[in-house]
C-alpha cells in the first residue's frame, strides 16, 4: 500500500497540482505524505521542509535535470532549504525556459499553421505545449504531439540549458536533506546513471512507467545496499492522480526519518 508518493508536479512547473486541490488528491489515493518536485523550481507556497498541508505531510522538494557529459539525468532534492546559490540557478533555468518555450510555440505554429494562444513563462515545459496542440486545430492528441513535432527528434523540438551534474549536485546538497537519483531506467544507459549513486542519498526504486522488460529493480536494491542508499518512489504525477507508485509505510518511515520539520535542522541530516 502507497502511504508516501514522493514525486508530484504542481501548476509551478508541467502539473496540474496546487496546494489547494492537493489534500482532496491525497486523500482519494489514500496518501498521507507527497513529494512537491517541481522542475527546477520549488514551491513559494511552502516554508519549511516539511509542511503539514489540510492534513497531508508535504515534503518541499524539487527535480533538476543535470547534464553529465554522456546523458542528461533528472535529480530528486527532499526536504528543502532555500539557499542564493539554488534560487539563482533555479532563476536562470527559468528565464531559459521562457527563451525556449518562445521557440518551440513559434516553430509549432509554423509547422501546423494553428494558433496555440499559449504564452512563454517560467515553468513552462513541454507539457503545455503538447496540450495546447491537443486543444488546437491540429490533428494530433498530446502523444501525438511529442511523436510528431516537439519530440526529441521532432522538428520542432528545442533543447533547453541544464545545469552540470557536479554543480547540481552541490547545489541540491546544499539546500537539500536527502538527495536522489529519479527514474534511473527511463536513461539510455542506466548503468551509468545508477553510477552517479556513490555521490547521493538515495535513488528512486518505485514509479509506474518504463520498458519493464528492461527495467531491473532487483539492481537498484543491489545499488542501494553498496552505496547504503534510502529508496524512494512516486507517481511523477503530473495531474491529480497520486499513489500509482510510491512508498509503503516502512520505506516512508525511513525517508521521513532524514528530513527535518525546520530549516535549522538541515545540517544535521545531510551526507552529501
Amino acid at each position: 500500500m502507497v502511504v508516501a508518493d514522493l514525486h508530484a508536479h504542481t501548476t509551478l512547473s508541467d502539473g496540474t497540482l496546487t496546494l489547494e486541490t492537493l489534500p482532496a488528491a491525497a486523500a482519494r489515493a489514500g496518501v498521507e505524505a507527497v513529494a512537491l518536485t517541481d522542475h527546477d523550481r520549488f514551491h513559494p507556497g511552502l516554508n519549511a521542509p516539511v509542511s503539514d498541508v489540510g492534513g497531508v505531510t508535504v515534503v518541499r522538494g524539487i527535480e533538476l535535470r543535470v547534464e553529465t557529459g554522456g546523458e542528461r539525468v533528472d535529480l530528486l532534492g527532499y526536504g528543502l532549504c532555500e539557499t542564493d546559490a539554488l534560487r539563482a540557478e533555479c532563476e536562470r533555468l527559468q528565464r531559459d525556459r521562457v527563451e525556449r518555450g518562445q521557440r518551440i510555440i513559434e516553430a509549432v505554429e509554423a509547422e501546423t499553421g494553428v494558433d496555440l494562444e499559449l504564452e512563454p513563462r517560467e515553468g513552462l515545459g513541454r507539457p503545455h505545449v503538447a496540450r495546447a496542440v491537443a486543444a488546437s486545430d491540429a490533428p494530433y492528441d498530446v502523444d501525438g504531439a511529442f511523436e510528431h513535432l516537439i519530440g526529441n527528434d521532432g522538428p520542432c523540438f528545442v533543447a533547453r540549458d541544464v545545469t552540470p551534474y557536479e554543480r547540481g549536485r552541490d547545489l541540491l546538497a546544499d539546500a537539500c536533506a536527502l538527495v536522489g537519483l529519479a527514474h534511473p531506467f527511463r536513461y539510455d544507459d542506466p548503468g551509468a546513471a545508477l553510477d552517479l549513486c556513490a555521490d547521493l542519498d538515495a535513488v528512486e526504486r518505485h514509479y509506474p512507467y518504463g520498458d519493464r522488460g528492461t527495467d531491473d529493480p532487483a539492481r537498484v536494491e543491489r545499488v542501494a545496499r553498496e552505496h547504503d542508499l534510502l529508496l524512494t518512489g512516486g507517481s511523477d504525477a503530473h495531474d491529480e492522480r497520486l499513489g500509482v507508485a510510491g512508498l509503503g509505510a516502512d520505506g516512508w518511515a525511513a525517508v521521513r526519518e532524514r528530513l527535518p520539520d525546520d530549516p535549522a535542522a538541515g545540517d544535521r541530516n545531510r551526507r552529501v
